[in-house]
This record gives structure tokens, sequence and C-alpha cells, in this order.
């Protein structure tokens, strides 16, 4: 079936896609004629031949979906995507920020679902929820013991607002399993994941994503930032894959003295069209520094590189993914949509950020791992500068394209306390594990601590590494006391954020976790553009 189905591809990409009214003659087998009318082109011709007149089953419809369009597309750019009906939805739920749910984070530890944190002001608090309760019935569904998948929990739970659902929850000391009716509600999905002040003068944002929401969480953030004090901003895009366009250069203009190129776009059937600052951006006197690696994509490239070609701020970290390539989502009648590139952005230099495409989309999406092979993240030296992708910054700094936002000051990837140990229990998720047993003994204890500095005094009773090691080797990771020496330090910073992201979620995981981070250390420095 499968040689059947390749065959009918190979027939159905050579003929015409744009749509027409014809009347086409079709010969039966006795020779006779017949007259079919089709409303659209060849391609819908051919699927309706295949559909009334080929000799074995076939599913129209399931052919079209999932071997007809996905090899039409297959040699366009990387990004040009089919989005079938079934996952718009999900979709359009990352560009909106926000989701039909119950509101808890939840994790599968030992085949039960945990709820790790409810969201404040959510319908799960509304019907007392806590964190910790065991999830076992969903409705009528069992999912404890069931080895569920957790996206089948997660669909499960999450619904169109003012449905309702209806938790058995066991919790910890209850005798009987609790029932909680939930009428689901809107759940926001942060975009901003923690903004603090490291010191008396520096605030830091961690910014995930560009949706909807994530303008009115940045320039809130940042403002409350500057109002306790801050000079400088540390703007973590670190693993951001970017997202919507146009909230990327509105975070740009915030920074940015008026009429400043930010960036333009340009495409064979779209003129060069250029997007320049106000000058009523509400942080033009702050010192700035953005930090991005190998996972920054699309709209943290666009700020990262506009940032940087104005001279604005102090870009750190490694070499950035490399997409620039500009998509329209267009919507289909049955509901799916096609996501089509159509032009390429342009930073201020006139680099474009995106990287080469043309050796086909296997070897696009492994250049990370071949970037790491070649010694990329670990060296600066062993990256490629092509002289005749040179250009200059506003200033004259020279800089270069080829794909992807070169940092001011390159930081390669930390390998301190790099030990097989560390990575087995990292892999095996047991590091996290330890944590949500180690809360299910102490969450009485740490219920009203509230600030990282009292969790951290609080933490100080306890051998973490040792415990957790002895928790892994119950779990089957036998101890290695040489790696476990050599890792101590990465093991225990780990260990002590994930327990404080339980207690005060991401306000209390990230100061811990940034003490042991290399590139955030180098940004709390004293650097500015000056002096580069």
């Amino acid at each position: 079936m499968r040689k059947i189905l390749w065959a009918i591809v190979l027939i159905l990409l050579g003929v015409f896609i744009a749509r027409q009214w014809t009347r086409v003659r079709v010969a039966d087998q006795t020779g006779g004629r017949a007259f079919l009318p089709v409303n659209g082109s060849k391609l819908d011709y051919i699927l309706n031949m295949i559909e009334r007149s080929y000799v074995d089953s076939v599913n129209v419809s399931e052919l079209e979906e999932e071997v007809v369009i996905p090899a039409l597309l297959r040699d366009l750019d990387p990004h040009t995507v089919y989005i079938p009906a079934k996952y718009m939805q999900r979709t359009q739920e990352g560009i909106m920020g926000n989701f039909g749910g119950i509101g808890v984070q939840f994790y599968k530890y030992r085949d039960t679902v945990v709820v790790i944190k409810v969201v404040p002001g959510g319908p799960s608090e509304a019907v007392d929820i806590k964190d910790g309760d065991r999830i076992v019935q969903v409705d009528d569904s069992i999912v404890a013991g069931r080895n569920m998948p957790s996206d089948k929990i997660m669909g499960m739970m999450r619904g169109e607002i003012g449905t309702k659902v209806a938790l058995a929850i066991h919790r910890r000391g209850a005798a009987t399993p609790l029932v909680k009716h939930i009428t689901r509600g809107s759940i926001p999905l942060k975009s901003v994941e923690v903004a603090f002040m490291p010191n008396d003068t520096t605030g830091y944002v961690k910014v995930t994503t560009f949706d909807m929401n994530t303008l009115v969480e940045f320039t809130r953030a940042v403002a409350a930032l500057k109002e306790r004090g801050a000079h400088k901003l540390i703007l973590d895009l670190r693993g951001n894959e970017g997202g919507v366009f146009p909230v990327a250069y509105q975070m740009i203009n915030e920074f940015l003295e008026a009429d400043r190129l930010m960036l333009y776009t340009q495409g064979q059937a779209h003129p060069r069209k250029e997007y320049h600052s106000t000058g009523r951006g509400r942080f033009r006197d702050i010192s700035l520094v953005v930090l991005i690696d190998e996972y920054s994509a699309s709209a943290s490239e666009i700020f990262a590189g506009a940032i940087q070609d104005n001279d604005r701020g102090v870009i750190v970290g490694r070499r950035s993914f490399g997409k620039g390539l500009v998509q329209e989502q267009r919507e289909l009648p049955d509901g799916s949509a096609l996501r089509l590139t159509v032009a390429r952005y342009y930073i201020p230099s006139g680099r474009s950020i995106q990287k080469s495409y043309e050796e086909g989309k296997e070897k696009y999406y492994s250049d990370i791992y071949l970037r790491i092979m070649h010694g990329e993240s670990l060296e600066k030296d062993s990256i490629f500068f092509d002289e005749n992708l040179k250009f200059s910054t506003l200033g004259g700094r020279p800089v270069y394209g080829g794909g992807g936002i070169m940092p001011d000051i390159f930081v390669p990837a930390d390998t301190v306390g790099g030990t097989r140990y560390l990575s087995d229990v990292l892999r095996a998720n047991l590091l996290y594990e330890y944590t949500i047993d180690f809360m299910d003994h102490h969450r009485d204890e740490v219920g009203g601590l509230k600030e990282v500095e009292g969790i951290l005094a609080f933490l100080k009773r306890f051998d973490l590494v040792n415990d957790m090691a002895n928790y892994a080797a119950k779990q089957g990771l036998k101890r290695n006391e040489a790696e476990i020496r050599a890792s101590h330090t990465v093991l225990d910073n780990r260990l002590k954020a994930y327990i404080a992201r339980h207690i005060m979620d991401d306000a209390g995981f990230y100061p811990i976790l940034l003490q042991e981070d290399e590139t955030f250390q180098k940004a709390l420095g004293n650097i500015s553009i000056d002096n580069l």
C-alpha cells in the first residue's frame, strides 16, 4: 500500500494547483465516455478520480492530509508547514497566551498524577485543591496506575471555558478520596517566567516566548524593577524560540531613541517594509544586556539583532539558531491552516539572520548538533566568519551574517561538574523526582517560607546530594562516589532550585539556579557597549 501511495504522490507533484473551473472527459474501461465536472484544479480531479475509480479502497482525506500536502511542501523552506485542523486549537493557545483548563501544573510521578503547583486565582484554587494532591480520576476515567500518557491526561483536564470536570483527589493524611467539581476557566500561559533583582542596581527578566500577552507582562515587570532602583536590565532570551512578530518589534521600540531602524522585511511578492522606533519607549535610559544561546530563535534573534545593530546593548552567550523567515498563517475552509513563508527578516545592518537550508531540512535541524560536534559551543574561534557577509553596526562595529546572531561576549557551554552520573540522573528525571519525594515529607515545614534566603537556610539541615543519591539507588541507578563528588556543586544547586520552585514557583527557582550560571554571572559583571 505504501508503494501505491508514493506512486500517487509522484503523479500529484507534477500537476498544477491553481484553482480553475473545468469539465473533463473520462473514458471508462469499455471505451465509452462520460463527463465529470470538477470545481478546482487537476489535483482536485486526480483525488476525485482515485476516490471514485481506484482498484483498492483509499481514504482520500487521509491521503491528502498525510501524504499529498506534506509532499507538496517538502522541498520548500523548513518553516512553511501545514497545520491540520485537530492541532489548530493548541497552536492558537500558544499565540494567544491562554487556554481553557483547571489551573494546575502536574507531573506524572510513579504513575500517579501529582499536583506540583496550583495557579493562584485559578479554578482549582477556588475549590481548595492543594500542591501535593494526587489526581486519581478525571470524570469517569481512572488516571492513576494506568500508565496513561501525560498529554492525554492534560487533554482530559483542558476544555472549553465554562465547562465542568470532576476530579477525585487523594490528599496526604486523608482517609478517603476527595471529589472536586471544577468549572474550567481561562488559564494564562506565562511568557515572563520571572523578574527579580539579583543586586541593588540590576534587574533580571526571563522571557520564554513572544505571545499576545508578552508585551504587557514584560513592560510591567521592567517598570516594577526600575521603581525598585534597577539601572541595568539583563533580559534572558535563552531557549526562547520566538512567537508573535509584532510583539518583538514593540519590545525593541521600548529601548530605542526615535527614528531608529529596528528591522525590515522583504520577499518576492512583498516589497521592502521598514519598522522604525517611535521614540516613546519607556526604557530608553536603562543599560541593557541580552542573553542568547543556540536555542534562541526567530523573534528572539530579531530583538537581539536590532539591539546589537543599533549599539543599544550587549549580547552575551552563544550564537543563536538562525531563523529569519516571515510566515503568514492562512486558514483553510476545514479549519486547518497553511503557515506560509512570504519574506525574510533583515536587521538594521542589512543582515539576514536566516541560516542556509539549501542542503535539506534534515541537515537544517541537525545544525545545532553539528555545531556542538565542531566545538562551537566551547570555542568562539571554531566559528567560521564569511568576510563576504561582513556588516557594520550603527557605531561601526563589525558584525557578520550567515545565520543567527553572534554575541558580543561569547560564553562557552558550562561543562564544569559534568559527569556520566549527572547525565544519568537528569535523563531519568531522578533529580526532580527526588524533590517531589522531599516535599511529600516536608511540605508542612516549608509552607510558611516566602523568601529564597529562608528556603536556603532551611535546606542547610539536609545533605541533599547524598539523600538524592540514595533515592536514585533505590530506583536502580548505582552510586558512583567519585562522580558524585565531581558533580556535587551542580547537583546541590539543582536540588535546592527545584525545591524552591515547589515552594515559590519560578520566583524561587531562578535566583538559586543562576548562582551557578556562568553566562548570567558574566552579564552581571561590569560590561557595557562602551567597553566592547
